[in-house]
């Protein structure tokens, strides 16, 4: 089953979402672009953040089909919220599944932040369906990263991390998250989820303007959320703190490992690293380097989010790249 979504893209077919249930879950999908061409999927941060329409404009549809998945319990997908076999491992299956329901050979995986991280871990296990992968901001789902997050973090935006502290009921930084994560559990009181997702919005909102000068440990002023907007943020902080709870179920070394496979069945790896990012360290980009060296690396002078200009760009120039090299391995003819 599909249906068309709101706005149509510059070029190219209108972008259609559909449905595939799997595990109790229905994940969502929109499908953009010709469909015919080279395709790619798109995959969403967070975890929990759900797709964005924007990241259509990355592309030229009228030679790219552009697949952008919410994962599951994320955007559009449902049971929105939903924690029940919601891991990485059935993440990496769904990809899997979505691509054979398209009747898709092979694709590139374009992911930032944590959606980086599941385009790793998808690409070194399932190496012979992917053509390509591009990172931007990358999460190596390491316990230190999420110490940063939580505890070390909280000397640029003070306010907004009492505020959050306040609203799990945590005094002890290296308690945050657990607070966090017990307040959101489904069936706790929807006034105490409310208090931990407005204020975890206002902590991150924080830390990512933390990299302009002159802005460190500002926040929104707190604003009047229609209550569709509040389930949402729900539902998208209680994904992200089941998943850093449990280092995603993928940690550094494995995440690496994955890497490391993926580049040896000869996947070519690109990555964006803005050099101020305030929520993965630029580090993360000599590590990946280390495990797979033939990675082409950029680092650009930008924080974390994908709307930032010069992560734009850099985005723009390795989603060219690597797209040139799908069609140059194909004789320039069209792989799909």
């Amino acid at each position: 089953m599909s249906k068309r979504i709101a706005g149509r893209p510059s070029s190219g077919e209108p972008p259609r979402q559909q449905h595939l249930r799997r595990d109790g879950h229905s994940i969502a999908f929109t499908v953009a672009g010709a469909g015919a061409a080279t395709a790619v999927v798109v995959l969403h941060g967070g975890p929990g953040s759900g797709s964005q329409p924007g990241m259509l404009a990355l592309f030229d549809l009228t030679t790219t089909r552009v697949v952008m998945v919410d994962q599951r319990g994320a955007g559009n997908s449902s049971p929105r919220g939903g924690l029940r076999t919601n891991r990485t491992d059935r993440l990496v299956g769904d990809l899997e599944a979505i691509r054979r329901a398209l009747g898709i050979t092979r694709w590139s995986v374009v992911g930032g932040s944590w959606g980086a991280a599941l385009a790793l871990a998808y690409a070194g296990r399932h190496p012979a369906s992917v053509r390509g992968v591009v990172l931007r901001g990358l999460f190596l789902t390491s316990h230190h990263e999420i110490r940063r997050l939580f505890v070390t973090s909280r000397r640029r935006a003070p306010r907004a991390w009492r505020r959050l502290s306040a609203a799990a009921g945590c005094a002890s930084p290296g308690a945050l998250l657990a607070g966090c994560a017990r307040r959101l559990q489904p069936g706790a009181a929807y006034a105490r989820q409310r208090e931990v997702a407005l204020a975890w919005r206002a902590y991150e909102d924080a830390l990512l303007a933390s990299f302009r000068p002159g802005r460190a440990g500002r926040s929104r002023p707190p604003r009047a959320d229609a209550p569709k907007v509040v389930r949402t943020l729900i539902a998208k902080y209680r994904i992200q703190a089941h998943y850093l709870m449990h280092d995603c179920w993928l940690g550094e070394r494995r995440l690496l490992a994955l890497a490391r496979a993926a580049e040896q069945a000869g996947v070519p790896i690109h990555a964006v690293h803005g050099l101020r990012d305030p929520v993965c360290p630029v580090r993360n980009v000599e590590r990946l380097a280390r495990a797979a060296p033939s990675a082409r690396i950029a680092r650009v002078p930008g924080g974390h989010v994908a709307s930032c200009p010069a992560l734009k760009r850099g985005l723009l120039r390795a989603i060219q790249a690597m797209l040139a090299s799908a069609a140059h391995e194909n004789g320039g003819s069209q792989p799909d």
